[in-house]
């Protein structure tokens, strides 16, 4: 009964009541925008869509939507201001380096504006890798055929498919642990197994995000060092979105107080600091569309596209009535 009041209600949302145009808003997710095999030592399942893939999309976008910026979204939210029909913002997480090589120039192409969300302790700090291309790389990259003692068993690696079938298996045993418990077996894995060196930092650094801001990208917080924020003190937390947008801040000048959360990983506790330290908008990973008139600010939902995702698909997953499959399958 509880999920059909709950169906039933995100439905009356998005469609409104007779005569009634709700303040709705689509967000996409992007990761990485690249070739998935240009860097061996990164996962490539963080690869959103191919450069060709992006350009399609946001052709499509340019000619069928309006895409909007996110001071367009603050505004609506602070003073009600009504988004125009169809209207579309899209993000990226992470602030991978492909972002500038790939996506940026595709987006000015299409007079397109697009928001990244940076992790700040990352730029210009080579030595830092994301723990999930730390894992892909010693999984992928490794001489070795199996991990002998891992936290969730002997892990074969003698073939792709059990490389691949073993890394979910020990990265979905992780998000169950705490954030220094999960960083102490991610460190042991990767000294055990050795991957290939890296010949470059995956994260755009300051310098560069400096341009891209110049250049009209808007920068928005991401935490500092990318941990769930759900598996760390609430006192850490605070340091965590305090932090960045500090960061943030001081690299770049007068900025826009918007944060997308690790994971999507958020509760109540969370999002009140969020209020607490002045962030206006804040993104979750949870599929759906938003109405603006009553969806909390704090808790906006957005569609993740991967390379599954191609033009059909990204078409329909624009509908309002294909949304509630994402609501669903997010569930």
């Amino acid at each position: 009964m509880q999920t059909y009041f709950s169906s039933f209600g995100y439905l009356s949302q998005i469609y409104g009541r007779p005569g009634e145009r709700p303040n709705l808003l689509r967000v996409l997710t992007y990761h990485r925008v690249g070739k998935p095999d240009e860097f061996p030592y990164l996962d490539p399942r963080q690869v959103s869509a191919t450069p060709a893939m992006f350009e399609q999309q946001m052709r499509f976008l340019a000619a069928n939507y309006h895409v909007v910026h996110m001071e367009q979204v603050a505004e609506a939210v602070a003073n009600g201001a009504r988004l125009p029909e169809n209207a579309v913002a899209i993000t990226f997480d992470d602030a991978y380096r492909d972002v500038k090589d790939y996506a940026w120039p595709i987006l000015k192409r299409c007079k397109l504006p697009a928001t990244v969300f940076v992790p700040t302790a990352y730029p210009d700090q080579p030595q830092r890798t994301f723990w999930w291309d730390r894992l892909y790389n010693a999984f992928f990259n490794s001489a070795l055929t199996e991990l002998p003692a891992s936290p969730v068993g002997v892990l074969s690696l003698k073939t792709p498919e059990e490389r691949l079938q073993n890394l979910k298996r020990l990265q979905n045993y992780l998000k169950s642990l705490s954030h220094n418990e999960s960083l102490g077996v991610i460190d042991e894995t990767c000294r055990y197994l050795n991957g290939k060196s890296r010949d470059r930092s995956a994260v755009l650094g300051w310098e560069e995000l400096r341009r891209l801001a110049k250049e009209g990208l808007t920068l928005g917080g991401h935490t500092r060092t990318h941990p769930i924020l759900t598996q760390i003190p609430l006192s850490e937390v605070r340091r965590e979105v305090r932090g960045c947008l500090d960061d943030l801040k001081r690299e770049i000048g007068e900025i826009l107080p918007v944060f997308a959360y690790p994971n999507g990983n958020h509760n109540r506790e969370i999002i009140q600091i969020m209020k607490e330290e002045g962030y206006r908008l804040a993104f979750v990973t949870r599929g759906g569309f938003n109405n603006l008139d009553v969806q909390n600010p704090l808790t906006l939902q957005r569609i993740n596209i991967t390379r599954r995702t191609d033009l059909r698909v990204f078409r329909l997953r624009l509908q309002r009535w294909f949304s509630f499959i994402d609501m669903k399958r997010n569930a």
